[in-house]
């Protein structure tokens, strides 16, 4: 594309790039107000410096360094284990070719589009039946299962036009079923698996319904628990709850932006085939 109609399609990308780095750099800009400069100045005033009180006194007000280290846990978890778990049910529907494929994967994706609210006290009183209740281990289960559901509806249609002369070879070479998944099927399957990993960790740290009506303990919360809790208190001035905001923020977007090059690598490379 060349002429006006290029200079029009980069002005409307830039507009909404800057849209949707707007909201951030706004809660960026109040957390480092103090609450004089807020109230005088409004949300879009420009700070007199860097004052950091406000994100110290949330951090240490909410043990957030706790809160951290429960959402890493259950996020990093549920990452690992739902590919795992995805990739076996895939081999099995995609290559394996086990009877009721069809209705396997439609039965996935029908688990996929369930609302939580419906899963809400099924969910719970399993939960408490099994002494599960209030435990990081609820709900690494339980996302594991959510997110493994779409994983392996969306790994099976991959592994499904999987080249069957690799596996052929593989064979005569002596590999069982499981060596041939390990060594062969995963290794060019990675780009695809790369992409779910990073998605599952994201949409499970983003995960706020569920975690709110599990983790009732201060110690188990995890990070959007306690800033959606915490965010109705009366000691929560503008400035702590931008800081808060930040806070929360801050670790997906370093997350993403680590990963950002296998995520696009991924996304490359599964356009090209």
């Amino acid at each position: 594309m060349r002429g006006p109609g290029r200079w029009a399609v980069l002005a409307a990308l830039t507009v909404a790039a800057l849209a949707m780095v707007f909201p951030f750099a706004l809660v960026a800009l109040n957390a480092v107000k103090t609450p004089e400069e807020y109230a005088s100045g409004g949300p879009l005033g420009l700070p007199g410096g860097l004052y950091l009180q406000g994100i110290v006194d949330f951090w240490n007000r909410v043990d957030f360094g706790e809160k951290l280290w429960n959402s890493l846990l259950i996020s990093g978890s549920v990452a690992v284990l739902a590919v795992v778990l995805s990739v076996l049910n895939a081999y099995a529907l995609g290559i394996g070719r086990v009877r009721g494929r069809l209705s396997i994967l439609v039965l996935f994706l029908v688990a996929n589009t369930l609302p939580q609210e419906a899963l809400a006290y099924p969910l719970y009183y399993l939960a408490k039946e099994a002494g599960l209740y209030d435990t990081r281990l609820s709900m690494i289960i339980i996302f594991t299962v959510i997110q493994a559901a779409f994983g392996t509806y969306l790994l099976s249609a991959v592994l499904g036009q999987f080249p069957k002369e690799i596996l052929e070879a593989a064979e005569i070479d002596g590999a069982g079923r499981f060596r041939a998944l390990v060594r062969v099927v995963v290794p060019i399957s990675r780009p695809t698996i790369s992409v779910l990993l990073i998605f599952f960790f994201i949409w499970t740290w983003n995960e706020f319904f569920l975690p709110l009506i599990f983790l009732i303990s201060n110690d188990t919360q995890t990070v959007p628990v306690a800033l959606g809790v915490l965010q109705g208190e009366r000691y929560m001035d503008a400035t702590m709850s931008s800081a808060s905001a930040l806070l929360g923020i801050v670790p997906a977007v370093a997350f993403f932006l680590i990963f950002q090059r296998t995520l696009t690598r991924g996304i490359t490379v599964g356009a090209v085939k």
